[in-house]
């Protein structure tokens, strides 16, 4: 993880807070210790959002999420942790993972597969594309 936040942090340059709120989330995705991806896919489900997530996975339509589902699935620590390194609050850090938890999970699972190999390649493109 600490090799993927710097990398990001040099490609971001210290960026707003929509790029240090991704920057966050492609941590949790990919801390393998966490189970990554397939971690926070099963830790959705486990409290009843399993739909909402695996929509993003899919190739179909996402389907949206509320800041309040977001706390529910990712819980009160992690949501202070990513408030804490984008400079927010828990508060204002749902709202925007919110918005953003869908893209990134959509964009990291091309064809409706979690990623295969080098997830921190993969961020960076994510990344490239989310700042054009």
């Amino acid at each position: 993880m600490g090799i993927l936040d710097s990398i990001v942090g040099q490609v971001l340059g210290g960026g707003n807070t929509q790029n240090l709120l991704i920057n966050a989330l492609l941590g949790i995705l990919g801390n393998q210790q966490a189970g990554g991806l397939d971690g926070l896919v099963k830790q959705f489900s486990s409290k009843g959002l399993g739909d909402i997530v695996n929509s993003w996975i899919g190739t179909g339509t996402n389907l949206p999420i509320t800041p309040q589902q977001v706390q529910q699935g990712l819980g009160n620590k992690t949501i202070a942790d990513i408030a804490k390194k984008a400079g927010v609050t828990p508060d204002e850090a749902t709202s925007q993972l919110s918005k953003l938890l869908p893209q990134v999970v959509d964009k990291l699972t091309p064809g409706g597969k979690a990623p295969q190999g080098d997830l921190m390649s993969q961020g960076m493109e994510l990344l490239k594309g989310l700042m054009k």
